[in-house]
């Protein structure tokens, strides 16, 4: 049925799958002043693009609250997606330079490495 409406086949690797989220992960981890800039600018422009959608203040200012919440809950979401693409081209690098093997497990050191920085740094933020 695919075939039919697709005419051409994507092949994604399980290991090309599991490099680039242990990459954009650490990524995520490791630039978490970063993720949280991109999660506030998110937020912006869905509540900028959003009140473009009301015609009356009253309508607006009755559902402002919900629809805030429910902007930062997709910001949050849609922010993983640049450090995801950046996740991929992290494992293209490792997986072309040093082998399939090597890109996982570099991806799995990096995720630990920013993990324990993270930690460390919100400690230390205290």
């Amino acid at each position: 049925m695919m075939i039919e409406i697709v005419p051409f086949t994507i092949e994604l690797h399980p290991a090309a799958i599991a490099g680039t989220s242990l990459w954009s992960l650490a990524l995520y981890l490791g630039l978490s002043p970063l993720s949280e800039w991109v999660i506030y600018q998110l937020n912006r422009w869905f509540n900028f693009a959003e009140r473009s959608l009301y015609i009356s203040q009253e309508e607006f200012e009755r559902t402002r609250q919900g629809r805030e919440a429910q902007n930062a809950f997709y910001a949050s979401i849609f922010s993983i997606f640049p450090f995801f693409i950046f996740g991929g081209l992290c494992n293209f690098g490792v997986e072309s330079t040093l082998g399939q093997s090597w890109a996982i497990s570099t991806g799995t050191l990096a995720c630990l490495s920013c993990a324990v920085y993270e930690l460390g740094r919100r400690d230390g933020m205290e």
